[in-house]
């Protein structure tokens, strides 16, 4: 990760799934960056530790122990982190989840409903609260984290997960659209295989060999930091990302 550059001093952001992973990678990014953090996920103890290497990164962050799928917890989340900086600017949707059972033939409905909701309608439930703020600063930006599985269909990520990142890929593509005239960019950023815990959640275990070879939290944040730091005339409306 590179040092503190100040890029996007004066900038605020909100980061969702910020605990581990992606997420947690991409808060200390923004940090650095300059820019300053509120932080949310479903375990405190994992949001800390985020906040504390934000801190080292040379910038507080506010964490708010938040469900995604829950409407009235991001809503105060986000109106918590308005309430303290005055401003937002950018949203790094990025909570996500997947289960063990992932064909049509095994998985239950209960779990199809927890993929989508975190998935696809949290990314909803996090815009639909920023947005009024976005709309404000006049150049807001929107990063939505999605999957190479969004590019095509495969057995390994399983069908509910399959078509929530699918699903982000028109949600991404219809708010650009609908909010260009408010100054709004939305970018959607599809990693292939990267090494966080949603991999423990694989029906078949992944080996120390193949994590070693796949993408890192790392390489995803600075692709966000790479959309985040465009000038306001630039818009990138797809980045895709693979392991060699």
């Amino acid at each position: 990760m590179s040092a503190v550059d100040g890029s996007l001093a004066g900038k605020t952001a909100l980061v969702t799934g910020a605990g581990t992973g992606i997420g947690r990678a991409s808060a200390v990014a923004l940090a650095r960056a300059g820019a300053r953090v509120a932080i949310l996920g479903r375990t405190e103890s994992a949001l800390e530790d985020t906040a504390r290497e934000c801190g080292e990164a040379g910038r507080q962050a506010l964490v708010h122990r938040t469900d995604v799928s829950d409407r009235a917890s991001v809503d105060r989340a986000v109106a918590s982190a308005v309430e303290s900086w005055g401003r937002l600017d950018i949203l790094v949707a990025n909570a996500g989840t997947n289960t063990r059972r992932r064909s049509m033939a095994e998985i239950p409905p209960e779990e199809w409903d927890a993929v989508i909701a975190v998935n696809l309608t949290g990314v909803y439930n996090a815009a639909r609260a920023a947005l009024p703020h976005l709309r404000a600063v006049g150049d807001g930006l929107v990063i939505v984290i999605g999957s190479t599985a969004a590019l095509g269909a495969s057995k390994l990520p399983g069908i509910a997960y399959t078509a929530s990142k699918h699903a982000l890929v028109g949600f991404t593509a219809t708010l650009r659209v609908e909010e260009r005239e408010h100054g709004i960019r939305a970018t959607v950023i599809h990693p292939g295989e990267v090494d966080t815990p949603i991999l423990d959640k694989r029906p078949v275990p992944v080996s120390e060999e193949r994590r070693r070879a796949i993408l890192r939290p790392e390489d995803v944040a600075e692709a966000v930091i790479f959309a985040a730091t465009r000038p306001p005339r630039v818009c990138l409306p797809v980045m895709v990302i693979e392991p060699r």
